[in-house]
């Protein structure tokens, strides 16, 4: 029984260091490969540094593009809940007969209100979208200060 139960141990400890050694091994072949796959950026880094300098200036023209895509999205929205508040007040001044009445002012107020919301929304979404837009920018010109040096 004595054997048996040493020959489960070693059995375990030979599991284990098979283990480790293949981990080991992984992780000196990554290792490896991430600081010397790219050997040509090593021995010219000065085209890399443009490259890099042309991707910031990618980046950059991308973000303001999109910025502006968002920007008219959200323009473009807050317009059309400007006129759907109009047209349902239009639809509750015709519904009712009397002019004045206490539910077409309502429906008036409630439109005026829809729309003042909606032109205060937009213009902090606008706000924020240019926000992120420059923080993105200063990000990217930093980085091209940081490589350029």
């Amino acid at each position: 029984m004595k054997q048996n139960s040493f020959m489960q141990w070693l059995s375990t400890v030979g599991r284990f260091l098979a283990t480790v050694l293949f981990c080991v091994s992984v992780i000196a072949f990554v290792w490896q490969g991430a600081f010397f796959s790219n050997t040509i950026a090593m021995a010219n880094p000065t085209t890399n540094l443009i490259a890099e300098a042309d991707i910031g200036s990618q980046v950059q023209g991308k973000v303001s593009k999109d910025a502006g895509r968002a920007k008219n999205f959200i323009r473009d929205t807050a317009d059309k809940v400007e006129r759907t508040a109009n047209k349902n007040a239009d639809r509750v001044e015709r519904a009712t007969d009397d002019n004045g009445s206490f539910v077409e002012r309502k429906a008036n107020r409630d439109a005026a209100r829809i729309e003042q919301r909606a032109e205060q929304d937009a213009a902090l979404t606008q706000k924020a979208v240019d926000k992120t837009k420059n923080a993105v920018e200063r990000t990217v010109d930093n980085i091209k200060d940081a490589f350029s040096k």
